[in-house]
């Protein structure tokens, strides 16, 4: 079940942010930086969708259908002296009406999506979890609140492997509209095996 629809800037990349997951932008467009100042001031998130058509900068990307909530942590300034920010991803939510304002910034009507209630990792998954705590040593930095009890969860453990992955952005969009966390480990599954025979 979803949450009653509300008004969303939207962000379209060229990636798939997962609930839980690290993002960190390079803002530099006036309608973006406008974006930034009102979710500091307001205290609000951000959406971000993988783009269908279009590009990251210029005219108004067309995005995907389902995208997840961003929420800013922290600002600094880059080396070329643009703004940066890092944001974590919040919840999903599901894409409605969209219309673009005046200065070029994507809005969307969106409903949310409701969080899986916390599983318990089942034991046929602790390949996949021995495999995410490996991954996890390169990107400690990005994941500091990853301890056992995230390790013991289903969906969190689901979405650091679709992100960590090297997997298509159409799979990665794929496993981020899969609601059931068990279903999305049953489909890493699948696919980590093909990821070792590249």
């Amino acid at each position: 079940m979803g949450r009653p629809e509300q008004h969303l800037p939207i962000f379209p990349l060229n990636t798939v942010l997962f609930p839980g997951g690290p993002l960190s932008l390079r803002v530099f467009e006036p309608r973006y930086l406008d974006m930034v100042k009102e979710c500091t001031r307001e205290d609000t998130e951000f959406g971000v969708c993988l783009i269908l058509h279009g590009a990251e900068a210029g005219s108004a990307a067309a995005p995907v259908g389902l995208g997840t909530t961003a929420r800013i942590v922290d600002f600094f300034t880059m080396e070329d002296g643009l703004l940066g920010i890092r944001a974590t991803g919040v919840q999903r939510f599901r894409l409605g009406s969209t219309w673009v304002r005046d200065n070029g910034l994507l809005m969307a009507e969106v409903e949310m999506l409701a969080p899986p209630a916390a599983t318990p990792l089942d034991t046929r998954y602790l390949l996949l979890r021995t495999l995410l705590e490996r991954l996890l040593e390169n990107v400690a930095e990005h994941y500091p609140h990853a301890g056992q009890q995230e390790l013991g969860d289903s969906d969190w453990v689901a979405c650091r492997l679709s992100e960590l992955l090297p997997l298509e952005l159409d799979v990665k969009q794929q496993l981020l509209e899969t609601d059931d966390p068990q279903e999305r480990l049953d489909q890493l599954i699948e696919l980590v095996p093909t990821l070792q025979s590249d």
